[in-house]
């Protein structure tokens, strides 16, 4: 059993998933701030919701994500993250919720996977290896 105790580090899987979902999502969101909020806010009130809730996409998939990746306010981030994960999935995506593709994979595997990975990441915080150190509530 001590073989295992090389994959023992805690700290090290926590960066591993920040940097993941944060990553993926921050690339995302960079693209979305730099092609401007057009797109979104005509999406948003194709679902019959206000135009400017659109722009807590910028804060959803920039800002937390930012804030994931150097670990600061992990915690909330991930939340924010996860819930607007989630409201992609009911406003952009929810006509092809319950779809798969070609190859079986569910339509919206992305966006299920970063809200979950969100979520862990407000369960778990930010660890050691973070600007925050893992200390405090929020991190």
């Amino acid at each position: 059993m001590d073989q295992l105790k090389i994959l023992d580090h805690p700290d090290l899987g926590k960066l591993t998933l920040r940097i993941g979902v944060g990553l993926v999502l921050f690339l995302h969101g960079l693209g979305r701030i730099e092609g401007g909020a057009a797109g979104t806010i005509s999406l948003v009130e194709g679902a019959g919701l206000p135009g400017w809730l659109a722009y807590g996409a910028h804060i959803g998939e920039f800002v937390a994500p930012l804030l994931i990746l150097i670990g600061k306010f992990t915690r909330p981030a991930g939340l924010v993250l996860a819930f607007n994960m989630l409201m992609t999935i009911l406003v952009a995506h929810r006509d092809i919720a319950f779809q798969r593709n070609e190859f079986g994979g569910w339509l919206i595997e992305l966006n299920v996977l970063l809200m979950l990975g969100g979520l862990a990441v407000a369960l778990l915080g930010a660890g050691r290896l973070s600007l925050s150190g893992g200390v405090g509530k929020f991190d």
